[in-house]
């Protein structure tokens, strides 16, 4: 068995990594205004090389920025959606929890006030200067799915006398997109992720409970999410390939929702046109592997066996004893290996260090190698 050419790689990972000091440092230093922004783009470009250099060196065949010139992997974007603002006096509040108890993530909420619309290309800037550093890996840039808008305010944010019905919504939204997908490909993106908690956090039924104590068809919802990524990626040129990316929760090594991904396996796999699924396997939160047994032929899964939340290597045989036992479910070739999750979704950074988070990554690129070759 040969490894992958194509994205997914055999080895691969989610995207966010973490933030050298240096960087957080200058990131303080310029909302206080003793930097200007030439001296912190100066210092993200450096930071930004030597991260891309690890990631080549480790032998990873994509590489990211680590969402380095970002301080959370999906709300800097969405901000920049015409017709959606910050809201600097109201907070999006999200309750995590881990081993020793629970902690609150806060973000400035957002609110849809106009019509939804891409006036200029989000992270064109970033992906084009991530394409000027990479050298032997292919250039990857993660952005958020569209689900995630509707998903983190639900009705409330969206402004009823703009959108009285959520089908115009639904439709501007994937309009947007559209236009960022094709511009991001112009610049020649050939690996694009979708990241989208809601389709795991729904295989919860706390949260589907609290969808529907909103007002929201929770029972539904993963499919209009699939068929608003699918309505979004709608004439995607063939030499992008396009994954998402699935989490629980993950911030400061804490997570939000448990539960296997029993509820949307079917309709996920099945209709959502991805060309692979990043998916969480670290622990008994993710559930088992048998609803992999929905994964058609021709798509990818990633399988997320090493944890990002922890610093303790893992096993390389217990790694392979797992990829066996998913390997009932989905064929070998199907499959890939990567960290559960980034590991760091926001500036904060999970709870290890540099040397752990190289490596885990080290220890996939090698695993990868002896399973697949």
């Amino acid at each position: 068995m040969t490894p992958r050419v194509a994205p997914p790689f055999r080895a691969d990972h989610v995207g966010s990594l973490l933030r050298p000091q240096r960087l957080l440092d200058a990131r303080d230093e310029h909302a206080t205004g003793r930097i200007d922004d030439v001296e912190l783009r100066k210092i993200e470009d450096e930071a930004i090389s030597e991260v891309v250099a690890m990631q080549e060196e480790v032998g990873l065949s994509s590489a990211t920025d680590g969402e380095f010139r970002r301080s959370s992997w999906h709300m800097d974007f969405l901000y920049q959606l015409d017709g959606v603002d910050k809201v600097e006096d109201a907070n999006l509040k999200v309750q995590f929890h881990n081993t020793d108890g629970d902690i609150e993530f806060v973000t400035p909420d957002l609110r849809v006030h106009g019509r939804i619309g891409l006036s200029k290309t989000i992270f064109a800037d970033a992906f084009t200067a991530l394409s000027e550093r990479v050298k032997t890996a292919t250039p990857k840039l993660t952005i958020p799915s569209p689900g995630m808008l509707h998903y983190r305010g639900g009705r409330a944010a969206i402004d009823e006398t703009v959108y009285p019905d959520l089908a115009e919504f639904r439709a501007d939204l994937a309009a947007a997109y559209r236009a960022e997908v094709r511009a991001l490909a112009d610049l020649g993106c050939h690996y694009l992720q979708l990241d989208d908690t809601s389709l795991a956090y729904l295989n919860d039924p706390k949260q589907r409970a609290q969808l529907t104590a909103r007002g929201d068809d929770a029972e539904n919802a993963h499919l209009q999410t699939i068929e608003l990524i699918n309505d979004s990626l709608r004439g995607r040129p063939d030499t992008m390939s396009v994954t998402t990316h699935m989490c629980r929760g993950n911030f400061r090594s804490s997570w939000v929702a448990e539960g296997g991904y029993d509820f949307v396996a079917e309709a996920l796999f099945n209709e959502l046109d991805v060309n692979g699924f990043f998916l969480e396997f670290d622990d008994e939160r993710s559930g088992t592997f048998a609803p992999l047994r929905f994964v058609p032929k021709g798509k990818v899964v990633v399988l997320g066996l090493v944890t990002t939340k922890r610093g303790e290597l893992e096993s390389k045989d217990d790694l392979k004893r797992r990829i066996e036992e998913a390997s009932k479910y989905v064929d070998l070739d199907q499959l890939c290996l990567s960290p559960q999750c980034g590991f760091a979704s926001t500036k904060d950074g999970n709870a290890l260090t540099f040397e752990q988070e190289v490596a885990k990554l080290r220890l996939v690129v090698e695993t990868a190698a002896e399973v697949w070759g």
